[in-house]
This record gives C-alpha cells, structure tokens and sequence, in this order.
C-alpha cells in the first residue's frame, strides 16, 4: 500500500522485505534520500536496522511507520535514529508532509 501511494506520485522506490535487507542495500553501496522504516520488520527489526544504518554513518532522512501503540517502544524507535515518525497507515496527506519536510 504505501508502495503504491509513492508511485502515484513519481517517488521511484525500492522495497527490503526485512531489515536485514535495508541494511544489506545500504552496504552494497546504495543511497536514497529517503527511507520508509517499519518498525515492525522480520529478521531484524526497524529499531535495530535504523541503529545499524546510522551507525555505518547513514545520514538520509529515514521516516519510521508503525501500528505499535506502546509509547516506549516508539521512544526507542525514535532514539534509534529516526528523523520523523508516524502511524500506520502512510496517506497521501502524511506523505506529502514528509517530502515537505524532507526539503527543508
């Protein structure tokens, strides 16, 4: 779903099935200006890929998404690096609000 919601308005996008796979992208030399990182990913989760990314020196916007509705679990997804975080479901409204940000 959110695939489809940045193509419908020409955000080209490549999608990680698990956050070990972001990491892997990054590290095979992959760069974007934007990362969508759910929190809630198999393998490795958004909160451990996010540190990981940052670690390695990332320095793209990386948006968090998440239905989790534990506070402190959202907490720690920000402090792990993230630079804007919302709830699931991204809309178009939401999204347009990111790339707005995201210029400045």
């Amino acid at each position: 779903m959110h695939e489809s919601i940045l193509k419908s308005i020409g955000i080209t996008t490549q999608i990680a099935h698990n956050g070990k796979e972001v990491v892997d992208i990054f590290r095979s030399g992959a760069n974007f200006d934007i990362v969508s990182m759910d929190m809630e990913m198999p393998i490795m989760n958004g909160i451990e890929a996010t540190k990981e990314l940052r670690a390695m020196g990332v320095i793209c916007k990386i948006v968090g998404v998440t239905s989790c509705e534990n506070t402190d679990e959202k907490e720690a997804f920000k402090q792990a690096g993230l630079d804007i975080l919302h709830e699931k479901p991204l809309t178009l409204t939401k999204v347009n609000s990111i790339l707005e940000r995201s210029q400045n």
